[in-house]
């Protein structure tokens, strides 16, 4: 059976490599290869591109290195099934290297972020998700009672609660992306841990958490973004 190959059709001659990518990537997009599919050898994607073997075998190592090909020694090269962490690194990479104030649009895609990531675990949790949300509430809780010699198992239990929240939502997808926010807004959420507990204000941000909670076991979408800004306490921190 003849492969379709309406997106593998010849380049010009700028940008070889990346236009290699940019053709495997809306092959995939369309469907033409699909998650576990063999691609084209070397010399067919050549041949049918009307480019040099160097620039195929450049735009396949960064797709390798990207998590979205993988090569099979004996067996030649598929596309992959499912997520790669390595698919989160240049997405990561891009927004740290921003030359613009990056400080203010990251926590508005902070906010954005979290706000759609309860509105959805509202609408689709189930009593075990509610139930496993408590336990992480509650070990926070315990964590933040040991004081400021805890900070870090704290910090730790902070992310594991708000991890459960993003899992109530049964969507990999906005699982995923959520997981990028999380690691981009490292530094800052850590430097807010740290600060509530050292300045004796561990319950405060306990109590935010505690809200969160209540919201989503009452599915009250009022005040939403506010309840959400609050577990910031970026006026705290900037003082």
């Amino acid at each position: 059976m003849k492969q379709n190959t309406t997106y593998l059709k010849k380049l010009n001659s700028e940008s070889v490599v990346q236009q290699v990518i940019n053709c495997l990537t809306e092959a995939m997009i369309h469907k033409e290869l699909k998650p576990g599919d063999k691609i084209p050898t070397e010399l067919e994607l050549s041949e049918t591109l009307g480019v040099g073997r160097n620039s195929i075998r450049e735009a396949i190592k960064i797709l390798v290195y990207l998590g979205v090909l993988e090569i099979r020694r004996a067996e030649g090269t598929f596309v992959c099934e499912g997520f790669s962490e390595s698919m989160i690194d240049p997405m990561i990479y891009g927004i740290i290297l921003d030359k613009s104030e990056s400080y203010d649009n990251l926590m508005e895609l902070r906010e954005m972020m979290e706000v759609g990531v309860v509105l959805l675990a509202m609408t689709k949790y189930n009593e075990q998700d509610m139930e496993n949300l408590e336990d992480k509430l509650r070990a926070m809780k315990d964590a933040i009672e040991q004081g400021a010699q805890n900070t870090q198992e704290a910090f730790q239990a902070d992310n594991a609660f708000h991890d459960a929240v993003s899992q109530m939502g049964h969507n990999p997808l906005v699982d995923k992306i959520n997981r990028v926010v999380q690691m981009l807004t490292y530094s800052v959420r850590l430097e807010t841990v740290t600060h509530m507990i050292q300045s004796g204000r561990g319950m405060e941000l306990y109590e935010a958490h505690e809200n969160i909670c209540r919201m989503l076991r009452e599915k009250d979408k009022s005040n939403i973004n506010q309840n959400i800004r609050e577990t910031y306490f970026e006026e705290e921190i900037k003082r």
